[in-house]
């Protein structure tokens, strides 16, 4: 028996989004980009953008007997988008696009009903929280947008 499903949905996660037609050109990694990496679009599952925790759980007694327990918590993500213009409204307007991408990869339809199980390795899991940052780099603009895929488990 797993001590956590955190694991098993951020693997999961990658698997979606990079399964995603509209993320298709943008670097999805696991865990925090590489320093040499120069993609205008990169998006990171398992890190914030900082040094904040890639994922945060707790956990409780499912129900009595303690042989189940049921787990909450969050998945940290960073997207991010680079220009070398000096006007933001289409980077930060790109950024929130991509991530609208990412919320209707997660999201339950027709043709993924898993989806917000991602994949069966929660109960739930969606797009709880997001941050915009704008910056000024030596390359150009860039818009970043921590944001948050919240999930409840059973183990």
């Amino acid at each position: 028996m797993a001590t956590s499903a955190i694991p098993a949905a951020i693997d999961a996660l990658l698997t979606i989004l990079r399964a995603a037609d509209q993320l298709e050109d943008v670097v999805i990694f696991d865990g925090p980009p590489t320093e040499e990496e120069d993609a205008a679009e990169i998006l990171a599952v398992g890190w914030r953008g900082s040094e904040e925790p890639g994922a945060e759980g707790v956990q409780d007694f499912a129900y009595a007997g303690a042989r189940r327990r049921d787990e909450e918590f969050t998945i940290g993500c960073w997207l991010e988008v680079w220009s070398g213009d000096t006007d933001f409204g289409p980077v930060r307007r790109r950024a929130f696009e991509l991530l609208a991408a990412v919320e209707d990869a997660i999201r339950a339809t027709g043709s993924q009903p898993m989806a917000p199980t991602l994949n069966g390795t929660v109960q739930w899991g969606h797009l709880t929280a997001m941050s915009l940052q704008q910056s000024f780099t030596e390359d150009g603009i860039k818009a970043g947008i921590p944001f948050v895929v919240s999930c409840r488990a059973r183990i």
